[in-house]
Order: C-alpha cells, then structure tokens, then sequence
C-alpha cells in the first residue's frame, strides 16, 4: 500500500494498538498517523488513495483492536484536533465550538470555568468528541446529542462541510453517518447557568468511581442497556460475576465492565463477550448488543 506521508505529523507502521486502547491488548495498525492539527489531517486526507481503508480513535476507550491487527491506516485525533473555545450566534448566545480530539472531561471543566450548564455529565465519559458524537455518548441521564447544534464533518478525500443536528438520525449510543464520513467537530449549545450552585463535577465522578472499577483496563460498559432493563443486572444474574476466559474477567464491582486482568489477548475478550450474550439469551431470552467496537483481524 502507498502512502504519501503529509510533511508534519507523524506516521509509523506496525504500531502496536494496545498502547492506544484502554484495554491495554489487541494486534498492530499497518499504518498509524497522529496529525498536527485539522489542516495536517485534510493534507494527509488529500494525499491519500480512496481505497486505503481508513480507522479513527481518540482515546481508544471503546475499542477492541483483534489480534491480527488492522489494515490501512488508524488516524488518532486525540490531543491533536483540539480546538476548544465559546463562539457567539446571531442571537448573542455562547456556544462551544470543540474539535473531535478534545476530550470529553476538558469540554466539561472548559463549561464549568465559563458558566454553562448541562455538560457535567461529560466529566464521566472515557473518551473524546469525535467518539462521543459517533456513539451519542452519555452518562447520569443525559446525553451528547441533546447539546448538539452543529456538526463538522470529514471525508476520505478531505473535504469538509457542516450539518445541523437535525439532519441526523440519532438513537440511544446510535448516530447515522455515512461510511467514510467522521466527525471532525462540533458546535454546542450548554445553558448560562442561572444561578451559583456548585458544579456536579465532583460528586458525578464520586459515584462513577464507587460504582465502576476505574483504574483497571477496560473499555468501559461493554453492553447496550436493553430497554427497560440493564445490562449489569442481566449478567450478574447468569452468575457471570468473575467469570474469566484466559486473561480476560467480568468485573466484580460492575457486571457489565470487562477487565484486562491477567495479559489478556484481544481473543479473550471477545470470547468472554460472546459467552456473556449466549448466557444471557439462554436464561433471559434478551439479546445484548455491544457497545464496544471490534475491529481487525483475528490470527
């Protein structure tokens, strides 16, 4: 595969994905390429066959890379589109104007230093813009798509355009993109605060902590909750607690968080996934689908 290398970012091959993923394992991208910023991105784009596939990340937090590693190029986002500042529309009001590889904690504590409300929810999620757009992150009750104005969209071939949020099919952990399109940015709108009161910054990350075991490697909520059910619940259930196939274990604090426990291969995980949802389906008859992405080859 040719690759015309754009003048200043960076660009190795056979890079290893597990240091770039929260689940610290999986196979190598055939290319990986950080950017500068969004100008390097569009050049690289430019230069680019369109037949080379093409995978984005930020921070990997929501990410199984197979064993066999992934063909083409892996562009990382994270801390290199990072544009981050308030805007004002033709009504006077403030919005936020942030580049996909901020991360989803600095847009929140950036909302809290300038007044605006609604975004600690943001504080909670693992990952950045671009990830939470793609999936309709959420946490605590709320969700991404509910503050999204408009959408800044890239293409294969570098091009750019822009959307109103209306333009866009969104669902729980579900937004409709067209293939070989990602989103770049976005323009939110969070409230002025009305009044003083403290920041839930805090006390949300207190509860995300007594309830989830951060600090070990994983991808976060492995499962979709089912309507009007959780997927935690259902796999405590099916005794599924510390349940471990090589490596790889469902967390004994939060059923539905997978931990990389013992050097856990890529195969371990998804193995322990797919044993998780035919347990599930056996004694509930409820199919979970995945929130996690799985992407590559396996060996």
């Amino acid at each position: 595969m040719a690759l015309i290398p754009t003048i200043r970012g960076k660009m190795s091959n056979n890079e290893p994905m597990g240091k770039h993923c929260s689940w610290r394992t999986g196979g190598k991208a055939e290319f990986y390429f950080e950017p500068v910023d969004k100008q390097d991105l569009v050049l690289f784009l430019t230069q680019t066959d369109n037949d080379i596939p093409l995978t984005w990340i930020g921070l990997g937090s929501n990410l199984l890379v197979r064993d066999g590693g992934v063909k083409g190029v892996v562009i990382s986002t994270l801390n290199k589109l990072n544009e981050l500042n308030l805007q004002v529309n033709a009504s006077g009001e403030s919005q936020v104007y942030a580049e996909s590889g901020v991360t989803c904690a600095k847009l929140a504590r950036f909302c809290q230093q300038h007044k605006l409300d609604g975004a600690d929810f943001l504080a909670g999620i693992p990952g950045t813009v671009g990830g939470a757009l793609a999936m309709n992150a959420g946490a605590f009750g709320f969700e991404t798509w509910q503050f999204v104005e408009s959408v800044e969209i890239i293409n294969h071939q570098g091009e750019l355009t822009y959307r109103l949020a209306a333009e866009f099919k969104v669902a729980y952990r579900s937004v409709g993109l067209a293939k070989n399109e990602w989103f770049s940015g976005a323009v939110f709108n969070f409230p002025k605060k009305l009044d003083d009161k403290e920041s839930n910054i805090k006390p949300l990350l207190a509860k995300r902590n007594a309830s989830q075991p951060i600090g070990e490697p994983s991808c976060g909520s492995v499962f979709k909750n089912p309507q009007g059910d959780y997927a935690a619940r259902l796999i405590e259930a099916s005794q599924l607690k510390g349940f471990c196939i090589g490596g790889a274990c469902v967390s004994e604090k939060h059923a539905n968080f997978i931990i990389n426990k013992n050097n856990a291969t890529a195969a371990d995980i998804e193995n322990l996934i797919d044993k998780i949802k035919t347990d599930v389906k056996q004694k509930f008859n409820v199919e979970l689908n995945t929130e996690v992405r799985i992407i590559g080859d396996s060996l």
